[in-house]
C-alpha cells in the first residue's frame, strides 16, 4: 500500500463516523447518508492523492466536501429537505432503573425535536462544537468565517436551542 493510501486510510478511520453523523443529520435515510458519506471520502481521496501536502486541515476539508455534496444533492432533488436527528448519546447502563432510562430518553427526544426546529447553521454549530468537539478555529475554517464570528454563532445556536427547549 502506498504511503498516501495508508495515510488516507487512517484519515478515513478517524473521520468516517463524524462525517456520517453530519450527513445523517441532513438527510432522511441511513442508506442515503451512507452513500453520501462514501462519496465524500471518494472525492476526498481524489483531491488528497494529488495534493496531500497542500491540505492544511483534513477535517475541515472533509466537512467542506460534505457540505458541498449535500448542497449538490438537494439542488438536484425536487423534494423538500427532511432532517433526521438520529444522533443520540450512548445508551444508559442496563443496570439503571427503567424510570431513569425513560427520563433520559425523554430528554434525548426533546433535544432531537429542538434541533430540527432551529436554523441549519445553528444546528451545524452545535453538532460540530458539542458533539464532534471541534475547536472554534476548525469550525471557522469549515465555514470560512472568522473565529469571533464562529464564537457568536455558537453562542446564538446554544441560545436558540435553549429557547426551543422551553
Amino acid at each position: 500500500m502506498s504511503n498516501s493510501r495508508k495515510k488516507y486510510s487512517e484519515i478515513y478511520d478517524k473521520y468516517v463516523k463524524k462525517i456520517y453523523r453530519f450527513v445523517l443529520l441532513k438527510v432522511n435515510s441511513t442508506e442515503l447518508a451512507e452513500d453520501l458519506t462514501s462519496e465524500v471520502f471518494m472525492r476526498g481521496w481524489q483531491a488528497f492523492k494529488d495534493n496531500c501536502d497542500k491540505i492544511e486541515n483534513i477535517q475541515a476539508f472533509l466537512y467542506q466536501i460534505a457540505r458541498n455534496l449535500l448542497a449538490d444533492h438537494y439542488r438536484h432533488e425536487t423534494k423538500a429537505q427532511l432532517v433526521s436527528v438520529e444522533y443520540a448519546p450512548p445508551l444508559p447502563d442496563a443496570k439503571q432503573d427503567i424510570e431513569e432510562m425513560s427520563f433520559i430518553q425523554s430528554d434525548i427526544e426533546r433535544v432531537k425535536a429542538a434541533l430540527v426546529n432551529i436554523n441549519e447553521d445553528y444546528r451545524e454549530a452545535i453538532v460540530w462544537y458539542y458533539l464532534d468537539e471541534l475547536k472554534v478555529p476548525e469550525i471557522a475554517k469549515i465555514l470560512d468565517k472568522s473565529e469571533p464570528a464562529v464564537r457568536v454563532l455558537i453562542h446564538r445556536a446554544l441560545h436558540a436551542l435553549k429557547e426551543e427547549l422551553r
